[in-house]
């Protein structure tokens, strides 16, 4: 009488190399301060064909479903994730949109006027660039005023390149 094993689910090739490059990148991001679960499931969105739920992302995974609930929540904000809800459930779908990367820069402008906005007032409080410390603040708010003014650029040559290799298509997103 044989005893049979029992059948495991073993990985594909595939499936090894997608998972290796979620973590490889999770870890990329995590080294430069974003959080790492938020990376994992960004990465893990991003490598699926179709839009996935909390539980899914989850079981892919193998983390808890609340590990997942605060990721989507911080991802979410940015936008690098759009929710859409599941009809006939309460479930929600994860999906990238379109043009993450660019969106979430663009979204900091925001952040790069605020920084103007407070330096201003610091080099006013410091009397000017007549002081060493006013002069530091004024540097750093002309180079926050230079990075918002060249994101801008930037933002319309992605465009013109992103049209011109046709991305952002069916496939593309």
């Amino acid at each position: 009488m044989s005893v049979e094993e029992p059948t495991m689910n073993v990985p594909s090739q595939r499936e090894e190399e997608v998972h290796l490059f979620i973590e490889r990148m999770a870890m990329a991001f995590a080294d430069v301060g974003f959080p790492r679960m938020a990376a994992r499931v960004l990465f893990t969105v991003m490598s699926a064909d179709h839009p996935l739920t909390a539980g899914e992302i989850a079981g892919r995974l193998d983390v808890s479903a609340a590990a997942v609930s605060g990721a989507v929540r911080y991802l979410t904000q940015f936008p690098m994730l759009v929710r859409e809800p599941v009809k006939g459930s309460r479930s929600d779908r994860y999906r990238m949109p379109d043009n993450p990367w660019y969106e979430a820069t663009i979204t900091k402008t925001t952040l790069y006027k605020n920084f103007i906005d407070i330096a201003a007032g610091g080099v006013d409080a410091l009397h000017g660039r007549s002081t060493p410390a006013g002069e530091r603040v004024a540097e750093m708010r002309d180079f926050f005023i230079f990075v918002q003014e060249e994101l801008e650029s930037l933002g319309d040559r992605w465009r013109a390149r992103r049209a011109a290799t046709g991305h952002g298509g069916p496939a593309g997103g």
